[in-house]
């Protein structure tokens, strides 16, 4: 599937966002309403159906066909030091996924989803973006084709990541969407020491300084400071949301790709629920400037999808109550 055959199309992509389906909203409100509870005592569980019904247009929405992919790729960066790992790690973990021996095989599976891995030109880095553009159009846009391909049918998908180094292109993409200093959203990542976190903070400036004025909209931003598995969550919440298909994001890395789209085009995350918020410093800061709160604080930072799908649960708990609770008349109870 190729969806984006020009940064023209990308952008005419990100300007024609669809909506939630009001009257399904409205529907399953109304059912809520009538459910055997006081009202709004559920809390959150009750918003969770209510987005759902919203954008699978229906008034009892249900997950069928959940779907968690892990996007992967390497960094050039990561020859700076700014990793406590090897970049030869990106590959070796992608097949521990492929054999089941991961944290998201886990709880994929304990969270009912299906799992696709999709490792990105593992043995070609993208460039050291504190030097030139971590990427070129058709790298980016290669990306963003393979985020878009990879959503299948879903009805409800979960991204993660894998590639050693994101967390410091990560802390670049949410700098040059939203502002800010680098030491604001850099953080230890792999668990560097406080001197690997200072090299970070230099690479981060480095990299904002050498694209100062190029920075001036989502693809530029992507291109140049990204890694291809980021873009890739990119062109999936892109693609997805012309799908109606709803996301769970996971942690810092996964939401950096959301920043710049969200920067220039803030509704693109109306259809995002945050799954959790990652001890990443950069993770909370990084959620307040686009709106979104998580459901779980678990103090996570493992990546992979790995806080998305925990977070599953819950969604699929909302709508278990939502879809099999009774009604005051069905239940022949008085609604006071």
């Amino acid at each position: 599937m190729t969806m984006f055959r020009s940064v023209a199309d990308f952008e005419a992509a990100l300007g024609d966002l669809s909506a939630s389906d009001e009257a399904a909203r409205n529907a399953a409100r109304e059912r809520q309403g009538q459910l055997t509870k006081p009202p709004g005592s559920l809390g959150r569980l009750e918003e969770i159906a209510i987005f759902l019904a919203g954008w699978q247009g229906t008034m009892r929405p249900a997950i069928e066909r959940g779907r968690a992919i892990v996007f992967a790729g390497n960094h050039g960066v990561v020859a700076r030091g700014v990793s406590a790992f090897p970049a030869a790690v990106t590959a070796q973990m992608v097949a521990n996924f492929s054999a089941g021996g991961a944290a998201i095989n886990a709880l994929a599976g304990a969270a009912g989803l299906s799992l696709a891995v999709v490792p990105l030109e593992l043995d070609r880095p993208t460039a050291d973006f504190t030097l030139r553009p971590a990427m070129d159009e058709g790298e980016c846009l290669a990306a963003l084709n393979a985020g878009a391909a990879a959503i299948g049918d879903a009805d409800l998908l979960v991204l993660g990541e894998m590639g050693i180094g994101n967390s410091t292109a990560a802390a670049a993409l949410a700098a040059a969407s939203f502002g800010g200093e680098a030491v604001d959203w850099v953080g230890p990542g792999t668990g560097v020491d406080p001197a690997g976190i200072a090299r970070k903070v230099a690479t981060v400036e480095a990299g904002l300084a050498t694209h100062a004025g190029a920075l001036t909209s989502p693809f530029e931003i992507l291109r140049r400071l990204g890694g291809r598995e980021i873009v890739a969550i990119a062109g999936a919440v892109l693609a997805a949301r012309h799908a109606r298909v709803p996301i769970v994001l996971d942690g810092f890395i996964c939401t950096s790709a959301v920043a710049p789209l969200a920067a220039f085009y803030p509704t693109i995350v109306d259809h995002l629920i945050a799954g959790h918020c990652s001890v990443e410093p950069g993770h909370r800061r990084l959620l307040d400037k686009l709106g979104l709160e998580p459901l779980l604080s678990l103090g996570m930072r493992l990546g992979e999808g790995s806080g998305a799908a925990v977070a599953v649960g819950v969604i699929r708990a909302a709508l278990a109550a939502h879809d099999g609770m009774a009604t005051f008349a069905e239940a022949g109870v008085s609604a006071g």
